[in-house]
Order: structure tokens, then sequence, then C-alpha cells
């Protein structure tokens, strides 16, 4: 395969010949639901922690240089006996306690490898406040704060989940030189990078369920309509927003099953300030124009001092295994994992967190499985 950069990317992850038809459709849409449902369309304001009628503050938090703060919880060993620390970026409808890279960590690692980590609730989520303004940079602006403000050191490792992808890359793009590793689990990928070719974007885009193929073009192209397009009942919008696990592939519907309750027990807390600025923001951001794209990065370890992985499920429903293949191929210097029969939970599975963890503080490791 090679890049073809020089496709407008405002024309995936449609064909040439028919991308102009559902991009109408969703303008008209749009109109006809801003004349009839306005006082629907725009969201209510968030629920801030700690405001009159808002959600009581429990976390510890920092305040960012904008005045906003920012939440987060503290895994392994204390900071200051910690030879490695690790910020942990959790992904969507997830908080700062979905930390499972730490908490499910074998304890013998911890203390072999001296391992701290801080998760935080990316804005919006949980107890951290909102950005109506976030961007993957932003992100990294929040991550790397958080950081100075822990007292982490000049160097720290990242690694983010799902959603959390969008800022793990940002990472690379923007602070490389405060990186000491990175590692992405399943990372969302945009269909809208302009380095994606169009067969290779499309093939990803169709593999979603017609529901989400919808919600994704509501995102990239009328991002104001979102709010009533995933609340609305006529018919269902985004399967995130609306928490159904239906399109899961069977191993992540086994782990669910076996995990119950217990997989997220702080489940009303993640939306707790609105729906918006955490779930919709999310999509606006993972499916808009990027500032950047991926496939644009350069090695930010080219003396070897660390390493990027990226980790995998073969069968994962929520983010095509093609995507990252593709990915791993023009980034050859991204060491890729692919995990055999495993959806987007794979990390549940016993071992996984371990081996994930000692290759992204262990530099020079090699790839379980390079697919090209």
């Amino acid at each position: 395969m090679t890049r073809d950069s020089s496709r407008n990317s405002s024309l995936k992850p449609w064909p040439r010949k028919s991308f102009l038809f559902p991009s109408v459709v969703i303008v008209i849409v749009g109109i006809i639901v801003a004349f009839t449902y306005q006082s629907k369309l725009k969201p209510p304001p968030p629920k801030l922690c700690g405001s009159s009628g808002g959600p009581p503050i429990t976390a510890p938090r920092i305040k960012l240089q904008d005045g906003r703060y920012l939440a987060y919880k503290e895994h392994g060993l204390p900071r200051e006996k910690a030879n490695r620390k690790i910020v942990f970026i959790h992904g969507s409808d997830c908080c700062r306690h979905d930390a499972v890279f730490a908490t499910l960590l074998s304890p013998d690692l911890v203390e072999e490898l001296g391992v701290y980590m801080v998760s935080f609730d990316r804005p919006g989520y949980c107890e951290s406040d909102p950005h109506p303004s976030r961007t993957p940079r932003s992100l990294v602006s929040d991550i790397e704060e958080l950081a100075d403000q822990l007292s982490l050191g000049s160097k720290f490792y990242v690694l983010g989940y799902s959603m959390g992808g969008q800022a793990a890359w940002g990472c690379l793009k923007y602070i490389p030189h405060r990186l000491a590793g990175v590692t992405l689990v399943a990372p969302v990928v945009n269909y809208y990078w302009k380095n994606l070719p169009l067969n290779v974007s499309t093939e990803g885009f169709n593999f979603q369920q017609k529901r989400d193929q919808l919600a994704v073009r509501v995102a990239h192209y009328t991002p104001w309509l979102i709010y009533w397009w995933n609340t609305q009942k006529w018919f269902p919008g985004s399967s995130i927003a609306n928490r159904d696990h239906s399109l899961l592939a069977q191993p992540d519907k086994d782990i669910i099953s076996k995990l119950g309750s217990s997989r997220k027990p702080h489940w009303a807390e993640v939306r707790q300030q609105g729906i918006h600025e955490s779930i919709n923001r999310d999509m606006i951001v993972g499916f808009g124009n990027w500032e950047f794209d991926p496939l644009d990065l350069e090695n930010p370890f080219l003396n070897k001092e660390g390493s990027v992985h990226l980790w995998q499920g073969d069968e994962d429903m929520l983010v095509p295994a093609k995507l990252q293949r593709y990915l791993a191929h023009q980034l050859p210097w991204v060491h890729y994992h692919e995990v055999p029969r495993s959806g987007h939970f794979f990390h549940y599975t016993k071992g996984v967190v371990d081996d994930i963890v000692k290759s992204l503080l262990t530099s020079g490791v090699r790839a379980s499985r390079v697919c090209i």
C-alpha cells in the first residue's frame, strides 16, 4: 500500500462518486432539525463539580493555567520511590478509575520495575472541568501540566487506550522530548486523517454499524447537531453514547458478562457533568479535523532510548484491526502487537496487562506480530 495525500480529506470516508449525496443529506437534515427543534439542539450547561447543585469533589485535582481543574488518581509505588512513571489516558465513557493497566498489573512487576502510574479524568469526565475548545493539542498540554505539577520528571511514559489514543498521538507530535516511551492500546482511528488512503479509510468506516457511521458523519460535518443526534428517541444514535454493547465482539461480551458490575462500579460518575462535554466532545474531537496527521510523525527514539508500541485485538468491532495494520506498516518504528481471538477489551485477559506494561518500560522489545 502507498500513501495518497493528494485526496481531499473532506471526501472521506466515501468513494469519490458517492460522497456528495450523504453529506448533502446530513446538511439538509440538519437544517430541518435546526428549524424544528431549535430548543433541543443546544446542550444544557455542564454540571460543574463543586458548583451549586453540581456533583461533589472527591478526587485530588490540579489547577491548570487556564483555570480549569483536572482530577487524577495515583497507583503503584509512591512517586518519590518509583523509577518509572506512567501517565494513563482513558477511553470514551471511562474515567480515572478505569486504569486497569494499573489495577491489573502484578504487584511483583510493580516492585521489579519500580512503577508509578497516574490516571486522570479527561476534560468533561467525572470530576475534571469541561473544555469546550478541546483539541488533541490541548489534551497534550493538560498532560504536560499534570506531569509537571506532580513532579514526574523531565521524561515520563504515556499509555493511551481507545479514544485516549488521540492524546497519545498528540504527545508524539507535540512533546516528544518529554517522552520515555509510548503505548497505544486499540486507539481509535480518525477516518479523516489526510494520509489515510481512501480505500483503507472507507473499508474501516464501512466496518462499523450504520448507526455509528451516521454518528461519525454528524460529528465531522455538523458537530453542532451531535447533542440532538445522540439524545433524540426517533432512531438510534451512537452505540457508545447509548451504551449499546450489542455490536461488541463475542470475546468482549464474554469479558463484560464475567466481570458484571465489578467492571464499572463508578458508572454513574463518568457522565455526571453531562453527555455533551464528555462523550459528544470525544466524537467531535476524535473525528474532527486534526492539526496534524499521525502518519506524518517521525520516530522520537532514534537512539533507542525508548519505544512506541501499538496493541490491537484482531476481532475488535469498535476499531478495525486493518486500520492499525496499515498504520504499523507506514510507521515501521512502531512495534505492533496483535492479539488473536480478542476484541476491544483484550487487556482484561490474565497476563496481558503485564505484557503491555513490560514492553512499554523495556526498550527494544520486538513486536508480537507485525502485519503488513
